[in-house]
């Protein structure tokens, strides 16, 4: 495809089709409750510092305010929205993982009134 574009073929006329779809679940590490907290405590207190820095913009009486409400709060909201969660599994999901959808292969579909053009370029390339 870069090959196409980079030679100035209307692009817009060709489709990518993945075929033969998988999940792959690739497993990150083991999860304990130490973990659990601690990845509450870490994304809370990003989200509650944005939310702090928000508020602080609409405040006169200073930053600091703002920024410490924003930060407990976001602490407490990020452990209460991971632990339960990681609870009501009780022991039957102990690890973090990341999904990714695969194709098996790619199909490369054309216009019938640029395929040619697109062979030609693609045979070009092939030399």
């Amino acid at each position: 495809m870069d090959h196409l574009a980079d030679n100035q073929f209307p692009v817009q006329n060709v489709t990518i089709v993945g075929v033969d779809l998988m999940q792959v679940e690739r497993v990150l590490y083991r999860l304990n409750w130490g973990k659990v907290i601690g990845g509450g405590v870490v994304s809370g207190a990003w989200l509650g510092l944005f939310l702090g820095l928000l508020l602080s913009l609409f405040t006169t009486n200073g930053m600091a305010g703002p920024l410490v409400v924003g930060l407990v709060g976001g602490i407490i909201f990020g452990v209460i929205s991971t632990t339960i969660p990681y609870a009501a599994t009780r022991g039957q999901r102990d690890f973090a993982s990341t999904m990714q959808l695969v194709a098996g292969r790619y199909d490369v579909l054309c216009d019938p009134k640029t395929a040619e053009q697109a062979r030609d370029l693609l045979a070009k390339l092939a030399i």
